[in-house]
């Protein structure tokens, strides 16, 4: 049987992560209350934002940031993770 969370991003509940998908405790936090499919949301917002803000998650600062989005995105805490102002999908920005 499989996993069912009560995802915060899909405010339903859904399949849940078959593990933790990031180190630490922000990745249990996400394990328990994020979904696959919110989990496959995040990942695609996070190529938008490492390609509009021009980040390398090679960088230790940019994983910083990264992580700022992601609580953003999937908790909605702080003031990262939404879409950039102007961004239109599919037609790049005004």
């Amino acid at each position: 049987m499989k996993r069912m969370v009560e995802c915060v991003v899909l405010k339903r509940k859904a399949e849940g992560l078959e593990r933790p998908p990031h180190p630490g405790d922000l990745g249990q936090r996400i394990y328990e209350q994020v979904s696959r499919e919110g989990w496959k949301q995040w990942l695609e917002r996070l190529v938008m934002i490492i390609n509009e803000n021009g980040l390398s998650t090679a960088d230790p600062n940019n994983l910083a940031l990264i992580e700022q989005h992601m609580l953003g995105f999937l908790f909605g805490e702080g003031d990262y993770g939404q879409l950039p102002a102007g961004f239109r999908s599919g037609g790049g920005k005004k």
